[in-house]
């Protein structure tokens, strides 16, 4: 049984909410939104107010001067990316930046996953000398990366780090490591790696007196926007507000790429939303890298001309489908030897044949379909055994790591999901110490966490009003969720399987409110806390959204359980 508190509200509405719809009230208060400068800033974001100056990270002045120098003598630059839905946007920001300054003299290098893995490397500092490149930027890596940036020294390749990433005790010998976790000068540490190279270009336009139109930085926030969803930095303070106009952006985008994109994937721009970013941009974005070309999806975004736009864009759905594909036989794989063994507390295993940057997908269905935390495991380019795990929700992933850390090369992650790399010798007993383990840790492996309900309501109750307060408090992600309601006592008039091979399921009712329908996708009745039924009444946890799908516009509930 699903486990979920219903929010308590205060009975006085703040005088700060008074005027403010009765959802908009709840909703606000929920969150703990009641002051009413913050009410005003979450409400009504606004660039010029609730952005930070960017001279207050770390070794911005330096880093400014260092790039600037660079331009001024036409020295070679290497752009050093991470190939996720992080670095690549960034990468876009910093190609832009450079275009529209005329300074043509520098590459973008993206590392290969299965190979180069995370980070910045010392065979790639090797291969941007051998580039004669004089400046390294990493966007999204490099604040670990010691041995990279000493490799680059020796060679005579400055470095200039900019990072979101945790530090260590002490820094890379670099020009400079801009980055917003290091030191007590910039107002908020959450920024993504995109947003930290955003907050370079605006710090450079600012030095550099370049003949570009003011304000054209603006148009690099859909990278910003992007990035921030994707990446799932909490989306309060400066996040906020860069994730809104990112998105404000986006819906009036000049890359012909995503331009192609949306109207393949029957986008509405105006409509788009950050679901959009999670289950359309940022999947295919991420396609590229697991499946060896990252290149390609920087390619999309950067390119200016529409036919190498629509056949990237073909490649990379091609690419996207191949993931799908590799994913299906994975998990085809796994169901063959769920059922030849006797399922254990902790599912454990691999394949050396299996990319380790495809097995967290397959973990995350496996996860769900037999509510128990998963450990898959390949092997990279390198040999290496490396993993995904997830989690059923209950249990917490980086306790049971915690407690078998010698087995690991690394590992890393929280409660939900991680990832790992294993010493090759342990690799076969690796199921048996991470089952061990959870069964002696107990309770200290167990993560309760009710899902907060918003509201409790009913289905007549939905209305336009809700829908529209609920749209005032978007976009949505990490610490700024999607709302969650219970609605009780609905009356199924219809439950039915839809799609190609009835993976989806679909409950309609009736009702005088919005709403007569919800949905799950992969999901099947039997699959919830409660299997729905006709004439038996029931209630459901779900969100509230509208969905625009062949030019119409509907209004839904998506599930998360029948309780």
């Amino acid at each position: 049984m699903t486990q979920f508190k219903v929010a308590t509200l205060a009975s006085d509405v703040p005088q700060s909410l008074s005027h403010y719809s009765k959802r908009l009230q709840q909703l606000l208060m929920v969150r703990g939104i009641t002051d009413a400068d913050l009410v005003q800033q979450f409400l009504n974001p606004d660039y010029e107010t609730q952005t930070h100056d960017p001279f207050l990270l770390n070794d911005m002045k330096v880093a400014v001067e260092r790039i600037l120098k660079a331009v001024k003598n036409n020295e070679k630059i290497g752009i050093f990316s991470d190939y996720d839905c992080d670095g690549i946007p960034g990468a876009v920001i910093l190609f832009d930046f450079f275009t529209a300054i005329g300074h043509a003299n520098f590459i973008n290098y993206i590392p290969h996953r299965h190979y180069d893995g995370f980070g910045l490397s010392v065979s790639a500092v090797k291969e941007l000398a051998k580039k004669e490149v004089n400046l390294i930027i990493t966007i999204d890596c490099g604040t670990v990366d010691f041995e990279a940036v000493e490799e680059a020294n020796k060679l005579g390749i400055d470095v200039i780090i900019t990072d979101h990433h945790e530090p260590k005790e002490k820094l890379p010998q670099a020009v400079a490591v801009v980055n917003p976790k290091i030191g007590n000068t910039y107002p908020f540490d959450g920024l993504c790696g995109a947003a930290v190279v955003f907050k370079l270009t605006q710090a450079l336009i600012e030095k550099g007196g370049f003949d570009i139109s003011e304000g054209q930085e603006k148009w690099w926030l859909d990278m910003v926007g992007i990035a921030t969803i994707a990446d799932m930095v909490p989306l309060l303070d400066e996040n906020r507000t860069l994730a809104h106009y990112g998105l404000t952006v986006l819906k009036k985008t000049r890359r012909p790429g995503l331009q192609k994109l949306f109207y393949k994937q029957k986008i509405q721009p105006q409509y788009l939303s950050e679901d959009d970013i999670g289950f359309t941009i940022g999947p295919r974005i991420n396609a590229a890298s697991r499946m060896d070309t990252p290149e390609d999806a920087f390619r999309l975004l950067t390119t200016k001309d529409e036919s190498e736009a629509g056949q990237t864009l073909e490649h990379l759905e091609h690419l996207n489908n191949e993931r799908k594909a590799a994913v299906g036989v994975m998990t085809k794989e796994l169901h063959k030897r769920m059922k030849d063994m006797d399922v254990p507390d902790v599912i454990v295993t691999g394949d050396s044949s299996w990319r380790p940057s495809l097995v967290g997908l397959a973990a995350n269905k496996l996860a769900e379909e037999y509510d128990r935390p998963v450990f898959l495991w390949g092997r990279d380019g390198n040999g290496v055994h490396k993993g995904s795990c997830r989690s059923n929700g209950k249990v917490s992933l980086i306790n049971i790591m915690e407690a078998t850390k010698d087995v690991f090369i690394e590992f890393g992650g929280h409660h939900a999901s991680g990832g790992f790399s294993v010493i090759d010798e342990e690799i076969f007993s690796l199921s048996d110490k991470l089952v061990s383990a959870y069964q002696e840790l107990g309770e200290a492996a167990l993560v309760v966490e009710p899902i907060q309900v918003d509201l409790e309501l009913s289905i007549e109750e939905i209305d336009r009003e809700l829908l529209t307060a609920q749209k005032q408090i978007s976009p949505f992600g990490t610490d700024n969720p999607k709302p969650v309601y219970l609605i009780n006592n609905i009356l199924p008039k219809e439950v039915v399987l839809f799609g190609k091979t009835k993976e989806h399921t679909k409950i309609t009712f009736d009702t005088n409110g919005l709403v007569n329908e919800a949905i799950a996708f992969f999901k099947l009745p039997s699959d919830w806390s409660k299997e729905p039924k006709l004439g038996q009444k029931l209630s459901l946890l779900c969100h509230l959204e509208e969905s625009y799908f062949m030019g119409r516009l509907q209004t839904r509930l998506r599930i998360i359980d029948v309780v």
